[in-house]
């Protein structure tokens, strides 16, 4: 079984310098889809479930498909991760049902919706870090509220993502709070605010420097070079898929997403860890779209659900290639949490300043 946590498996990537598409799945064609992209470029991956996957899909249903994954696919190591935890329950519930990561968003409140000041932030991130480390779990914490930068706001996902405007200050990491935060949590890895979003609509324009603050992620890669870093949001939203979804009856707004090549930047600075779901969903939806209506008596999910399987795996295996994480699953053995543990209590694992 191939299972890695997201420790081992970013361990890797920085000695490497590649970075690991995770992908957000919710049922059983996404998961086929991203797992034979990752086999046929000899991937390692993250797969992650949201709060929102979790209620859609069930617990145990996702659970066993999880295990049937890795099964079906026992040279790829896969991390099983949870995308922006709101609690400590929900947090242990993951591990509970096999998840090797886990991550503890406190920027926000448990609502999803409110910011949350430094010390609820830190205090619940290390909570988790210190329940989730004694059974060799990783964890992921922000730091900075995760939204546009042009709206000054976010968008909600999976009932996810602050409510209303808050300051340009806020949806910027704090560098020096970076710091600070990593030494107060010991968290495995971090992810930044710099003007990144959920959802299709994250610019109305190409981003430059103004939306798109790549340079947070230098300047705390300066800082922490040690820490792997997480860009949220960070979907490319194609224009060809925008394209063949409104012209098989869809009407989505033009938008633009994060450029390939400005993830490819800050993988050079750090980021090892880069969440795509958007640009799933829209492979999916496009190819469903044009069979039902080039041919509109059909009503059999498998004529439509394969094309759609067919679409996002082309796009993953797109995604392995550019950020270089092709041909790296064979390079790692993955440990077993047990020893995962170990190498936390030992201190072996803290964190490394300078």
């Amino acid at each position: 079984m191939a299972r890695i946590t997201l420790r081992q498996l970013l361990d890797h990537a920085a000695e490497y310098g590649y970075g690991v598409p995770a992908f957000n799945m919710n049922n059983m064609e996404q998961g086929l889809a991203i797992m034979e992209a990752a086999e046929e470029t000899k991937s390692p991956v993250i797969l992650q479930a949201s709060r929102g996957a979790r209620a859609y899909a069930n617990d145990v249903v996702l659970a066993k498909l999880i295990d049937a994954l890795v099964e079906i696919h026992p040279d790829i190591p896969v991390c099983m991760h949870l995308d922006h935890g709101n609690n400590e329950a929900t947090c242990v519930t993951a591990i509970q049902y096999g998840f090797t990561s886990v991550m503890m968003d406190g920027s926000l409140k448990e609502d999803g919706k409110s910011p949350a000041d430094y010390a609820y932030n830190s205090g619940i991130t290390k909570r988790v870090v210190d329940m989730a480390h004694w059974g060799g779990v990783s964890v992921e914490g922000e730091i900075g509220v995760l939204g546009s930068l042009e709206s000054g706001g976010g968008e909600q996902e999976d009932g996810h993502g602050v409510e209303g405007a808050i300051s340009h200050d806020q949806l910027l990491t704090d560098p020096e709070q970076a710091v600070q935060f990593v030494k107060d949590t010991h968290v495995d890895a971090l992810a930044v605010a710099m003007g990144t979003s959920h959802g299709a609509y994250k610019f109305s324009r190409k981003p430059d420097g103004a939306v798109l603050a790549m340079n947070v992620i230098e300047d705390i890669h300066r800082r922490l070079p040690n820490m792997h870093l997480v860009m949220h949001g960070s979907s490319s939203v194609p224009e060809d898929l925008q394209e063949i979804i409104n012209k098989y009856g869809g009407q989505m707004k033009p938008t633009w997403g994060v450029p390939v090549e400005e993830i490819q930047r800050g993988i050079k600075h750090g980021v090892r860890k880069i969440n795509i779901d958007t640009d799933n969903r829209m492979a999916l939806t496009g190819a469903i779209r044009k069979v039902l209506t080039e041919n509109p008596s059909e009503f059999d999910p498998r004529k439509y659900l394969t094309p759609a399987m067919a679409a996002m795996r082309k796009l993953c295996k797109q995604r392995f290639e550019e950020f270089g994480t092709a041909g790296n699953a064979q390079k790692i053995k993955p440990l077993p949490v047990s020893e995962m543990a170990k190498r936390y209590k030992s201190g072996s694992l803290d964190p490394k300043f300078g």
